[in-house]
């Protein structure tokens, strides 16, 4: 046999290796932009967003899912579009800004005549299932500092969001995006009512 026909087998062989190898899909937390309403209602502070602190068993890019012996697979052809508690605080921050009428100022100049409500979240589990649910176990706290600083007032809650979910990583991805979705409403809702008249409390 040739040496230029050993080139043809072995560049044969790898092509086969090529075709046959799983591709990669990576995901996001951040659920497609909506239409904005007309004329959103701003909320009566300025808002703030901190780093998210994630459970540390999936913070990382493959996706981790639970199996039903209690184990937990990572799965290296299915990633994240960064760290997850990355996708979590831009997922987070995106649909609160909708909601609140403002952007994220972390890091930005702040109005000294207008209150600053700071969040931060503590992502205590992040469970996967494959074609059963998706599940956010989150505590939340709120911190509003008022105009001209002073007094600074603290509310911490805590949200257990479930969403179903499809056969699929797709279906599973969308199911958290659903539940971060119904967690942004939660927070939204209650830090209104607090800001507010401020011996409101966590939902129940």
């Amino acid at each position: 046999m040739t040496v230029r026909s050993h080139l043809l087998i072995l560049a044969c062989a790898l092509g086969l290796g090529a075709c046959a190898s799983t591709p990669t899909h990576y995901y996001t937390l951040i659920a497609p932009a909506t239409q904005a309403p007309a004329t959103p209602v701003r909320a009566p502070f300025q808002f703030e967003m901190q780093p998210v602190l994630m459970a540390v068993q999936v913070d990382q890019p493959p996706l981790v899912v639970r199996q039903g012996d209690g184990s937990l697979a990572i799965l290296e052809n299915e990633r994240w579009g960064a760290p997850l508690g990355d996708e979590f605080h831009d997922a987070l921050t995106g649909q609160l800004e909708r909601r609140f009428g403002s952007r994220d100022l972390a890091g930005l100049p702040k109005q000294s005549d207008e209150p600053v409500l700071t969040l931060r979240t503590d992502v205590r589990r992040f469970e996967s299932v494959p074609g059963q649910y998706a599940l956010i176990d989150v505590v939340w706290n709120l911190s509003l500092r008022g105009d001209g600083g002073g007094k600074r007032q603290t509310l911490t809650c805590s949200s257990v969001i479930r969403q179903p979910a499809g056969i699929g990583m797709e279906s599973l991805v969308l199911a958290h995006q659903k539940a971060v979705s119904s967690l942004a409403d939660t927070i939204a809702k209650t830090a209104t009512d607090w800001v507010r008249q401020p011996g409101n409390r966590c939902p129940s």
